[in-house]
């Protein structure tokens, strides 16, 4: 799966069942909150907070970064915004401002 697919997925899903209507901030303050979850698991993860199943935690990981990745697709199209190519210009603007260092450089 390619990520304008995915992204197209969600705007066709989400028109499907109306929740394409939804505000944009809405769709920002549930992007926030999914994030929060994703916190409070890598606090758990970390040590912060104990737990006896970490195993959990991490299933519980992936699927709210995978809600917060979705609520941010779902901004990017209300905006008209190809996150693909977003993406894409990302990586050009930080491989030109962070370029790889030389290997020669590990030999001194």
């Amino acid at each position: 799966m390619d990520i304008s697919g995915y992204q197209q997925w969600i705007k066709e899903w989400d028109a499907t069942r109306h929740f394409d209507k939804a505000d944009p901030g809405l769709t920002l303050v549930h992007a926030l909150e999914e994030l929060g979850e994703v916190a409070r698991e890598v606090l758990f993860l970390k040590g912060y907070k104990k737990d006896e199943m970490p195993e959990e935690h991490q299933a519980a990981l992936a699927r709210e970064l995978a809600d917060t990745i979705v609520f941010l697709f779902k901004l990017a199209y209300q905006f008209d915004i190809d996150i693909e190519d977003a993406l894409l210009q990302l990586m050009e603007r930080v491989e030109k401002r962070f370029p790889a260092p030389d290997p020669r450089d590990d030999l001194a």
